[in-house]
């Protein structure tokens, strides 16, 4: 693969192969299987693939959270080596080239950006939006993969693309688990040995949560599952809900879900000090 830290040294080498399409995998680096999988899936699918490391800070609402990121880029491009072909590029850019002069757009995601995520992180997904709408214009890629577990972030991407109109084709893939069923996150490498073992709790919960939605009302839902992750030590829930894949509606007190429509259990929770997002497809009867 290609290693390149520059907006002009990406463009050279684009332009000296000419190939495409294009497949393309945004990450902020820390990479495990889950960011491999979407990688495969580019190369599976695409004559020339691209993957960006680059640690996003507008996309922070916390500054301690940015500043314990994990980064590895050694480690990562070791990884991504064992993937990626001859031509394939790995992007690892400075914060300069990314943002030459500070990113003042605001974007409007409506509904989409105010629940959830963005009812808990104010200012996060205007920070998605500002650096996947950068990234789009660096590598100008025909398709870019995205992970399903952070369900509301590729539901505002799609978004993002609409409102722009932009050319690029939004695949959303599986969540990649581990044996617990702990949903692969970069974040994971964060947590301390005793709450590492007990979290898989958390997709243990929200599973038997989908599994009930079609039954019972979204408040006995949300005390269910605060029962069972704070009743696990260490591990406190800041929010469950149900939601759509196209609007993200979260269900409220007596909603029935729709036919015709994905419904998705949602949950973020704090494990020991640090954060968690998972979901779960609700199977409709």
């Amino acid at each position: 693969m290609k290693r390149v830290t520059t907006v002009k040294e990406l463009r050279e080498h684009l332009g000296s192969l000419n190939i495409s399409p294009i497949g393309f995998v945004p990450t902020m680096g820390a990479l495990h299987e889950g960011h491999l999988s979407l990688v495969r899936r580019a190369v599976e699918e695409c004559p020339l693939a691209a993957v960006s490391i680059f640690v996003n800070p507008t996309q922070f609402n916390d500054p301690e959270d940015l500043r314990n990121y994990p980064r590895m880029p050694g480690e990562d491009a070791a990884l991504l080596s064992s993937v990626m072909r001859k031509d394939d590029i790995l992007f690892i850019p400075q914060q300069g080239e990314i943002y030459p002069e500070p990113d003042t757009r605001i974007f409007s995601f409506g509904n989409l950006g105010k629940v959830m995520e963005g009812e808990h992180r104010p200012g996060h997904f205007n920070g998605v939006g500002q650096v996947v709408s950068r990234l789009f214009e660096i590598v100008r890629p025909d398709f870019a993969f995205f992970g399903q577990k952070d369900f509301q972030q590729l539901t505002i991407i799609r978004e993002l693309v609409r409102q722009t109109g932009d050319k690029v084709k939004i695949v959303g893939c599986p969540i990649v688990r581990e044996k617990d069923g702990l949903a692969m996150s970069s974040r994971n490498k964060l947590l301390e040995t005793e709450i590492r073992a007990k979290a898989g709790i958390i997709f243990k919960t929200i599973s038997n949560a989908a599994a009930l939605a079609s039954k019972k009302d979204i408040t006995e839902l949300r005390e269910m599952v605060r029962s069972e992750i704070e009743g696990t030590r260490g591990f406190s829930l800041e929010y469950f809900e149900i939601a759509d894949d196209a609007e993200l509606g979260l269900k409220g007190p007596g909603d029935r879900l729709k036919p015709g429509r994905k419904y998705f259990a949602c949950i973020a929770v704090r494990a020991g000090r640090i954060r968690l997002i998972d979901n779960v497809e609700i199977p409709l009867l």
